[in-house]
């Protein structure tokens, strides 16, 4: 097992992306709190991976909320023992154009998808000092590097989630590691929720499909193969990377 003693946090674990990746990290050995919004979502998912003999808790909470990241680093500690990896997967859309979109739209997005990445480091890597190394994986999308009409705040917090990776990958190295991911269209709620911006939402998510070289969408269980890749030791060389998955869309 690639993960066989190790304890992860992993964010917006409930549905889609998230819950792909903490159920293949338990089925790797490792030990999980799970985060979401969602207690019915969360604690089924908590009984599942249980029953099937992994070690998984469910912890429910709005990470966009400072005492929510800390109650997450808390608890990992007080039923593992310890805190070895993050991902930080939990995020929002918030559709709308610079013009468009609500002040408090914009600023419940940029604390979903960036400040609550901070919030969780800022908790996460104080206890993963303390053994000496550890790994945050942050979540973010193509959107960093490729607009889309009406994603303006989406677009901004996923671009600036990269420059933050690389400035954490450099202020604690060597014994952190710390990665982004960037996938592109995957079949989960989000997408159809974002082709919402669009007046036909789906013929854009079926156009979107086939404008992948590999004439699909992404599925969940395609972006937590290379998560967990990414958090293993096998990965221990890689830091301050970003790394896309897209099904090859963005070579169009």
């Amino acid at each position: 097992m690639r993960l066989k003693g190790k304890v992860f946090i992993v964010t917006g674990a409930t549905s889609g992306i998230g819950k792909a990746m903490a159920e293949r990290f338990v089925s790797e050995g490792a030990a999980v709190i799970l985060s979401g919004r969602d207690e019915q979502r969360g604690k089924d998912l908590e009984k599942r991976l249980t029953e099937l003999g992994g070690q998984a808790l469910f912890v429910a909470g709005d990470v966009s909320q400072i005492d929510a990241n800390e109650t997450l680093v808390r608890e990992a500690v007080r039923h593992f023992g310890k805190l070895d990896g993050i991902v930080t997967n939990a995020g929002k859309l918030g559709l709308g154009s610079v013009t468009d979109i609500s002040f408090g739209e914009w600023n419940e997005t940029i604390s979903t998808n960036l400040n609550a990445v901070f919030y969780l480091c800022r908790f996460a890597i104080p206890e993963m000092q303390k053994s000496g190394k550890g790994t945050i994986l942050v979540n973010s999308s193509i959107a960093a590097f490729k607009s889309f009409p009406n994603h303006a705040a989406y677009c901004a917090s996923k671009a600036a989630l990269i420059a933050l990776v690389k400035e954490m990958a450099l202020d604690y190295s060597p014994y952190i590691r710390v990665n982004a991911i960037c996938p592109g269209p995957v079949d989960t709620p989000l997408i159809w929720d974002s082709a919402k911006a669009f007046e036909h939402p789906e013929s854009i998510v079926q156009q979107t499909a086939n404008n992948t070289l590999m004439k699909r969408l992404g599925k969940p269980e395609d972006i937590a193969s290379l998560a967990l890749f990414l958090v293993s030791d096998e990965a221990s060389w890689i830091t301050g990377s970003a790394f896309t998955i897209d099904g090859g869309i963005l070579t169009k």
